[in-house]
């Protein structure tokens, strides 16, 4: 059965409306034509995915999320991704926004990854932004 599951390393979070935010995620990925496997959103502190962030990406630096593609077939989505509350918190208040609101704008990031879509050019990050304003537009929470 299809699942988006949230789980919490080394930190304490209540994630609002869960259920809501789980059909929101499962929505865009159908409305994207790929098939949820398993989604794991695992939220920990800048600690915890700096050291994941070194472990496995070889960075040394602080970053609001790492995604994990863990699918074995085209269309099919199944991963972990892991964000850090620390570095939500901080880019809330740095770019002034809501915490619900760039929570959900990563949760939709990560999402977005495991469907193929990248943001390491310029032009890539702009569509990125682009799909995530669209997705986040069609929330219902």
């Amino acid at each position: 059965m299809p699942s988006v599951n949230f789980f919490e390393e080394d930190i304490r979070f209540d994630l609002k409306n869960k259920n809501k935010v789980k059909a929101w995620v499962k929505s865009a990925i159908a409305a994207e034509g790929c098939k949820l496997q398993e989604l794991n959103y695992i939220f920990c502190s800048d600690a915890y995915l700096l050291q994941i962030n070194r472990q496995y990406l070889d960075h040394d630096t602080y970053t609001d999320i790492i995604t994990f593609d863990n699918s074995e077939k085209e269309k099919v989505i199944e991963g972990d991704i892991f964000i850090s509350i620390d570095r939500i918190r901080e880019n809330a208040a740095k770019f002034s926004t809501g915490e619900t609101n760039e929570l959900h704008r990563v949760i939709i990031h990560g999402a977005l990854h495991l469907l193929g879509y990248k943001d390491k050019s310029s032009k890539d990050k702009k569509l990125m932004t682009e799909k995530e304003d669209v997705y986040l537009a069609k929330r219902e929470l």
